[in-house]
């Protein structure tokens, strides 16, 4: 099992960035998919970024090009730097690990065994 603890959310305004962090303890390895989630009131959670153990990523569209995911396997931490950021970016973040194929990573979110407690991010104008 692997704990995870998010960090870095907040309020913002419109245009401007924030970095989230997720700290994990616990072993994740090659066959781990490390991903950023994210949940608005009424709506459902959707997959935002996910990286593999070496570094391939993928991206939501809505993010495209504005968000960028990294990971410091060293650390055992996940990244997420938001750029541009727009009122509909506001959610509650959640960072999520599991032993799911890469070309599934942002397609599930039953398959993820390990949750953190999210981070509230606040986009306004």
């Amino acid at each position: 099992q692997v704990q995870l603890v998010e960090s870095g959310g907040g309020s913002v305004q419109t245009g401007g960035s924030l970095r989230l962090s997720c700290t994990a303890s616990g072993y994740t390895d090659r066959g781990y998919c490390m991903a950023w989630f994210r949940q608005a009131p009424g709506k459902e959670r959707e997959g935002v970024a996910a990286i593999a153990f070496e570094g391939s990523t993928m991206y939501a569209d809505s993010v495209k090009g504005r968000f960028t995911i990294s990971r410091d396997n060293a650390k055992n931490t996940l990244y997420l730097l938001m750029n541009n950021l727009k009122d509909e970016d506001s959610a509650m973040y959640y960072c999520a690990a599991g032993r799911i194929a890469y070309v599934r990573c942002l397609r599930t979110t039953d398959e993820y065994a390990d949750w953190g407690q999210g981070t509230q991010v606040t986009v306004s104008s």
